[in-house]
């Protein structure tokens, strides 16, 4: 009789569930869900509902003819990864584009290690990290949701006569540069800090959501209120979310003192772009973060310093995706540097 059995994390203390955590942060996403729908219209719904089904399909298909494994679609995961997915895309992005990441995300960053616990890399983000290496004109190609949020009407009064016309007026709208590709390619092009500042959406506008990105990174009020309630369930802890954001503030902040006129001020960098979004749902992924309290603020730190070197100095505008995976890399090693003591061990 075997009465030691060993999994993979994440390994859950008291009533709570993998199940029951999966769909609470399924739940902390409905407020982004909601924003993404308001500012980027049916082609925010679509995206999603491609996402999250392609994710949950593969992932069925995975385990029942290939891993032939009890299915365990319903405990969220899958769901989780394709909202991720759906939400580090723009939402004009092709239906089989979107259908690929799903396949990189479920199919290579997930079940080809075992399924949920055994993945070392975040699946969304590697999922999303591919599309953008090998799809890039359709990876930034970014609708404008100022000019989506007044079509919203239109594309209500079209719903009444047809749906198809409904996701016409709303596709129709214009692209244009996010606020870290307007900072990137000003700074590129020798402007100096206050003229690209001109340039970005005020304060207000970044937190309700007027500004061009993708489906989850628009809206900080939106994460937040996302965050907030993951925090009051328990679901996540402070660690990882301060220390990220905090380590890209003082950083950012450092190189605006040393040089103001060539480094933006840093509520810049935390107001755009997708740090917010990677703080508070990616970066605090179990499967893929350290276990240890000090680990996680190391992990945080590491996520936030390397964000800032990739967005300072890097060739692309946005530095997220890439830090968090490389810290996820580094997560054994922080595991291992910082596991608690043994019940009964010395101390030394």
């Amino acid at each position: 009789m075997n009465l030691l059995t060993i999994s993979g994390s994440p390994h859950v203390h008291g009533k709570e569930s993998v199940q029951k955590i999966m769909w609470g942060v399924v739940v902390a996403m409905i407020p982004l869900a909601v924003a993404s729908v308001l500012f980027f219209g049916w082609n925010a719904v679509r995206v999603m509902i491609i996402s999250v089904a392609a994710c949950a399909i593969l992932e069925w298909l995975i385990q029942k003819f290939i891993m032939k494994t009890p299915a365990t679609v319903g405990d969220g995961s899958a769901v989780i990864t394709g909202l991720l997915l759906a939400f580090n895309v723009p939402s004009n992005l092709d239906w089989w584009i979107i259908v690929i990441g799903a396949i990189i995300a479920i199919g290579v960053a997930k079940m080809s290690f075992g399924g949920l616990g055994k993945n070392p890399f975040n699946p969304a983000l590697v999922g999303r990290v591919f599309l953008l290496i090998s799809f890039p004109q359709q990876m930034t190609t970014w609708p404008k949701a100022k000019e989506l949020i007044e079509q919203v009407p239109q594309a209500i009064t079209a719903a009444t006569s047809g749906a198809t016309q409904a996701i016409e007026v709303v596709a129709d709208a214009t692209t244009g540069a996010t606020p870290m590709g307007i900072i990137k390619g000003g700074l590129a092009t020798g402007q100096d800090v206050s003229d690209v500042v001109a340039q970005l959406p005020d304060y207000v506008g970044s937190l309700i959501g007027q500004h061009g990105g993708s489906l989850g990174e628009i809206s900080v009020i939106a994460i937040l209120l996302g965050g907030i309630f993951m925090l009051f369930r328990k679901i996540i802890t402070w660690h990882i979310p301060v220390s990220f954001l905090g380590s890209a503030f003082i950083f950012a902040g450092i190189m605006h003192l040393i040089n103001p006129g060539l480094y933006i001020p840093p509520m810049y960098h935390l107001m755009f772009g997708g740090i917010m979004l990677g703080a508070v749902f990616m970066a605090t992924d179990m499967a893929t973060s350290p276990m240890s309290s000090w680990g996680q603020v190391v992990f945080g730190i590491g996520c936030g310093l390397l964000t800032m070197i990739i967005r300072l100095w890097g060739a692309y505008p946005e530095g997220v995706s890439f830090a968090i995976l490389i810290m996820n890399a580094f997560v054994p090693l922080i595991n291992r540097a910082f596991k608690p003591k043994r019940f009964g061990e010395k101390v030394k």
